[in-house]
């Protein structure tokens, strides 16, 4: 249950609140977003604020179902649209973040970067902090990473995504980064998602591949109870039976976290398969199910890649994806799917990107964006 304040409401009427319900022995918080106040109750039941409505600086009682409370669409009125120089995510227009999975070298990182700019990409995503299963793997650059990170969006104007592992790493990464990334195995690290809800950086937060959606929810509710209402949901797959993908591919929570939270949510295909072959496909099938974004995994030479090669698109087969997604890709308008009726000859628009045969005979599905 969140109690939202009045814009015009002073510290002492959010003193006034928070008093009276330690009166009646319900712990709160107090949470400072960018244009409200609101005090989140550690308990939800509707008889504890009965009589707080009337407070003349209390805009509002919202009743939430989940436990994840600012999370929940419940709690706002909009979409949460995160801002990162000119670009939006969760906007009305598809955001993708391309880069190398890990920072390699100056000559590597500089052609990826160039290749994804020229292809359309809005972000630029490498790992300069490389968790890995195995203590003997490439464990990342570190420093010199971050730094030919920043020199790589000086050549190209791309704002940085890169990973922080630890929380004694927050304060260097910050210094480089544009937006922190959450691994898959510190979703729950706690320590680390206390430590950058202090931050003033936004944080893409990916799902582990055994949470659940609730689960996912509640690691981005410890960001945002902790000051930073910054948060970007990221679907890198689950574990799954085969050994053919790396991961399965879980589209029903990118659809199910869109309803259930404001949040931005995007989708890494590259994780979610561990095969490039796949990566168009399913990052057609993102958007189509209404991810606000991708992350995807491109390499110069995937072959010679230091890390996860195997998922890593070469830049040819980026530009490729991104002329596939319809338009260039920070045009790319939501839905992405039409459907027409059949008819006995079908008229492609010209600027039409793609066009799919599915399904039997008479009837036939076109990929494109909006006119």
């Amino acid at each position: 249950m969140l109690i939202s304040m009045r814009k015009t409401a002073t510290t002492e009427d959010i003193v006034r609140v928070v008093g009276a319900l330690e009166d009646r022995g319900i712990p709160s918080q107090v949470v400072h977003e960018a244009n409200r106040v609101v005090v989140v109750l550690h308990k939800r039941r509707p008889e504890d604020v009965s009589g707080l409505r009337l407070l003349p600086a209390v805009d509002s009682v919202i009743e939430v179902d989940h436990r994840f409370q600012l999370a929940s669409i419940q709690s706002r009125r909009e979409r949460t649209v995160i801002r990162i120089g000119d670009v939006e995510i969760g906007g009305e227009t598809a955001t993708v973040i391309a880069g190398p999975c890990s920072v390699e070298s100056r000559e590597q990182l500089l052609a990826a970067a160039r290749g994804v700019r020229n292809a359309g990409a809005n972000l630029l995503r490498g790992g300069a902090y490389k968790p890995r299963t195995s203590p003997y793997e490439f464990q990342g650059l570190g420093l010199k990473g971050l730094q030919l990170l920043a020199e790589a969006r000086q050549a190209t104007g791309l704002p940085i995504v890169t990973e922080v592992i630890g929380t004694e790493d927050v304060d260097l990464v910050c210094e480089y980064a544009d937006v922190l990334q959450v691994g898959a195995r510190n979703m729950q690290n706690y320590p680390l998602l206390r430590r950058l809800a202090k931050v003033n950086k936004p944080v893409l937060l990916k799902r582990n591949p055994a949470a659940t959606v609730e689960e996912w929810l509640l690691a981005a509710e410890y960001l945002l109870v902790g000051g930073n209402p910054n948060v970007i949901l990221c679907e890198r797959g689950i574990k799954g039976a085969g050994l053919e993908t790396r991961n399965t591919f879980d589209i029903s929570a990118v659809v199910l976290a869109r309803q259930l939270t404001h949040l931005p949510v995007i989708a890494d295909p590259s994780h979610a398969a561990g095969r490039r072959d796949l990566v168009p496909a399913l990052s057609r099938a993102a958007l189509a199910a209404g991810a606000d974004g991708l992350l995807l995994e491109v390499h110069p030479n995937p072959q010679a890649a230091l890390s996860d090669g195997a998922q890593s698109l070469t830049i040819p087969e980026f530009e490729r994806l991104m002329l596939g997604l319809a338009e260039p890709v920070r045009r790319v308008q939501r839905p992405m799917v039409r459907i027409a009726r059949p008819t006995a000859q079908m008229v492609v628009p010209r600027r039409a990107a793609q066009v799919r045969i599915a399904g039997g005979p008479g009837r036939r599905e076109i990929w494109h964006a909006n006119p």
